[in-house]
């Protein structure tokens, strides 16, 4: 992982120098935190059902539309291009919204933003099945998007603050689980509902699974217990925001995320078009069934900590984007089988740096986490919404091959920053070890 722009530890650095935006302290970590969430005391696995029952309904909602975008298509006689928009248009709304609502979240609380967010979120997916046009469609799904950006961040800080820092990867990882579960549950769902009954029904299904989760993170979340509210500051807002972006740490580490989730967009939303034109011609339900492969994603997620632990976070950002990059690679082949495995290595490699980036983001910002998770999600979002419409613009220009080139530039984006990271890190240990010595 690259360096902090002080040179200390990349794990424990904080982004800036600059005050929280409202006027609540850092919450104490480690010992002097005995409030602090961790596996085996009471709270710790209410949470964690919560918050991945959130991870649910939110890649459900997010991405609804996704598997269905040939039926989408075909129903308002839409180029690849513009169904995309469906997709597009909500992530790349719920990007420029969570920044704001990261910073309401500081002053009304990260669980009542959730809930708050999941609760407008459910009540527009229950009304998107009824879009009568695909410009209403659109117009409904960035309004949802806009509602979902108040969850992303909020419950990013809010693990930083109530889990004991040992614990936060792991409690993050099964975050982004319940995410991996929600974008296969959603488009398997819809998949086979859409070939049954249409693609109306199959997002009024969504809709219905969406109020089931929203009901258990309300009843389910514990209550913040290192959470003080403030009064909100426009101008220590601003000067928080220039302070991470002032961070050289963080500006990879936010370009890391959008990268990632650029050749996680591309694929997902162009892989449906491919798989129902030949050779494969598969029909509407098993191309939902193939996003199966998010199990992968809940693993290889969950499992972040112990490889972090195992190969440092540089280290498994490397393991990450070859695992993605082998699996751009073995998806040009026209074997369906081949297909498959290069989807579950893409999956794989994609969550697995996530988790890694996310959990970094919030281990590295110890004023203004909210902002420091919020301004990582909106790079992310703003890649995935940049990787869909690129996606389907470079499918349309070139076929799968077009949009695996388009993956394979993002990949090399992640690894041209994360060599670059590595090597600013080995030059300020050569600095700083003749300083010591001196010293000594």
């Amino acid at each position: 992982m690259p360096p902090a722009s002080t040179g200390a530890s990349t794990l424990t650095v904080a982004a800036s120098p600059q005050p929280s935006p409202v006027a609540a302290p850092v919450a104490p970590t480690g010992p002097a935190a005995p409030d602090r969430l961790e596996p085996g005391r009471p709270g710790y696995r209410r949470m964690s059902f919560a918050l991945f029952a959130a991870g649910v309904a939110t890649f459900a909602l997010l991405y609804s539309t996704q598997a269905l975008l040939p039926a989408v298509s075909a129903s308002f006689g839409a180029t690849a291009g513009q169904a995309s928009w469906t997709v597009s248009a909500a992530t790349g709304a719920l990007a420029l919204c969570v920044l704001p609502m990261s910073a309401l979240s500081e002053r009304f609380g990260r669980r009542q933003m959730m809930t708050a967010s999941l609760a407008v979120a459910v009540l527009v997916g229950l009304l998107v099945p009824f879009a009568p046009s695909l410009g209403w469609l659109i117009a409904l799904r960035a309004v949802q998007g806009a509602a979902l950006a108040g969850l992303p961040a909020s419950a990013m800080a809010y693990l930083a603050e109530e889990v004991r820092p040992k614990a936060l990867v792991a409690a993050i990882g099964l975050f982004v689980a319940g995410n991996s579960i929600g974008g296969m549950s959603g488009r398997i769902l819809t998949g086979w509902i859409a070939q049954l009954w249409g693609w109306r029904a199959a997002l009024g299904a969504v809709g219905v699974l969406a109020v089931a989760c929203a009901a258990v993170f309300h009843f389910m979340i514990p209550r913040a217990r290192n959470f003080t509210p403030g009064t909100l500051n426009p101008k220590a807002l601003a000067k928080t925001v220039g302070g991470h972006l002032a961070d050289p740490l963080l500006r990879r580490l936010y370009a890391i995320g959008a990268l990632f989730m650029t050749v996680f967009g591309a694929v997902y939303t162009v892989i449906g078009y491919r798989l129902v034109e030949a050779p494969f011609n598969l029909p509407q339900g098993v191309v939902g069934s193939i996003f199966l492969v998010y199990l992968v994603g809940t693993v290889s997620s969950a499992a972040a900590g112990k490889l972090v632990a195992r190969l440092g976070r540089r280290g498994a950002l490397y393991l990450a984007v070859s695992t993605t990059a082998a699996g751009l690679l073995l998806s040009l082949a026209d074997q369906l089988a081949a297909v498959l495995l290069g989807l579950v290595l893409i999956t794989a490699g994609f969550f697995a740096g996530h988790a890694v980036a996310s959990s970094s983001v919030s281990r590295t910002a110890t004023k203004g986490r909210a902002q420091a998770s919020a301004l990582y999600q909106s790079a992310y979002y703003l890649g995935s919404s940049a990787g869909g419409t690129l996606g389907a613009v470079a499918f349309h220009a070139g076929g799968w091959a077009g949009t695996v080139s388009l993956g394979l530039l993002a990949v090399l984006g992640v690894v041209s920053i994360t060599l670059y990271g590595t090597r600013a890190a080995r030059a300020e240990r050569r600095r700083l070890v003749p300083a010591v010595s001196v010293q000594n």
